[in-house]
């Protein structure tokens, strides 16, 4: 079982810690067998905005988690408390995996984990995160970095995406699209890091790509082009491609790839099946196509991909969070 120990002190964001307990703190049992064992580090009884919280364990517990994640910091002007800078460093040089959600991103600056490393935080605070913490590389424009051991998340729904991101390292993509669909929200967003996006679905039921993006994902294995979407959502090409830049942010054909490259790796992950066969199954064709887009989009050969997923997905105790993503 994986441990996920939530670091909780006076001036932490309720919404990144409720969102990290939903996602780990939930008995999804009947999904994954055991899931992951979930507890509150902090210093006492904390107070989270409205909310009192009891924690299970002290902070000098961290260490002993296989992960740990760090939630909002309230106030970036104000320098998190020493005890828990200590506590979260100590964990890392333990070997644990180390996750900021938010403006948690301050806490492991000042414990010195993001020096040398590209980090990212909400929008609003990436140049005083850069100013205040020269060496650190601050990303503005994605949704959330892996480096491997040290993972930070852009702001409030960027931490979802995160987690979401940590349950698929750790059990697979279609365990993931589970817990997703559990939560009501897309299991991969597009926000600047190519590994693992997808456009969301708009949500209104009278959007006119509402029904088309489902049709057109249940067809990835056929050769679909742009006059094929536009005949199916009764629109013209024009008027389609302005509708999709202001649904998914890209083009139709851009999303489509991006649909077979998150199909690709799912079966990558999931099935034996070749790679030839996959390209086919993914409307690629053969297996150079796939390979080259595989390449160019996820930073790795589909080979490789596989790999390194299927290690991921075999049990492997406190080390699994050392493991660098494929294209990190």
């Amino acid at each position: 079982m994986k441990t996920v120990a939530l670091a909780v002190t006076e001036g932490m964001l309720h919404f990144e810690l409720s969102l990290a307990y939903e996602v780990f703190g939930s008995d999804l049992t009947h999904l994954v067998d055991p899931w992951y064992d979930f507890a509150l580090h902090g210093p006492d009884a904390v107070r989270v905005g409205r909310f009192r919280l009891e924690p299970d364990h002290g902070l000098d517990r961290l260490p002993y988690a296989d992960t740990v994640i760090v939630p909002g910091w309230a106030d970036v002007d104000v320098d998190p408390p020493a005890e828990l800078v200590d506590a979260v460093r100590a964990a890392h040089e333990a070997g644990a995996r180390v996750v900021s959600l938010c403006t948690g991103a301050f806490v492991l600056a000042a414990a010195g984990l993001l020096d040398g490393r590209r980090a990212t935080t909400h929008w609003s605070h990436t140049r005083a995160l850069a100013e205040r913490y020269p060496r650190v590389e601050v990303d503005p424009d994605v949704l959330y970095v892996d480096n491997g051991s040290v993972l930070t998340s852009a702001g409030k729904a960027a931490a979802m995406d995160l987690c979401l991101h940590l349950v698929r390292l750790d059990h697979g993509s279609a365990i993931a699209n589970t817990v997703a669909r559990r939560l009501v929200v897309p299991p991969h967003r597009a926000g600047g890091q190519a590994q693992f996006v997808t456009a969301p679905v708009p949500a209104q039921d009278d959007h006119p790509l509402t029904a088309l993006l489902p049709w057109a994902v249940e067809r990835l294995d056929r050769p679909l082009t742009v006059e094929d979407l536009a005949r199916q959502a009764r629109m013209s090409s024009r008027n389609l491609g302005r509708h999709f830049r202001a649904a998914t942010g890209t083009t139709p054909l851009q999303w489509l790839l991006t649909q077979r490259i998150r199909r690709a790796q799912e079966l990558l992950e999931a099935t034996d099946d070749s790679v030839d066969a996959i390209a086919t199954a993914t409307g690629m064709g053969t297996a150079t196509t796939l390979r080259r887009h595989f390449n160019r989009t996820v930073g790795v050969p589909p080979d490789t991909y596989r790999r390194t997923f299927r290690a991921r997905s075999r049990p492997e105790g406190p080390g699994l969070g050392s493991l660098t993503p494929p294209g990190a």
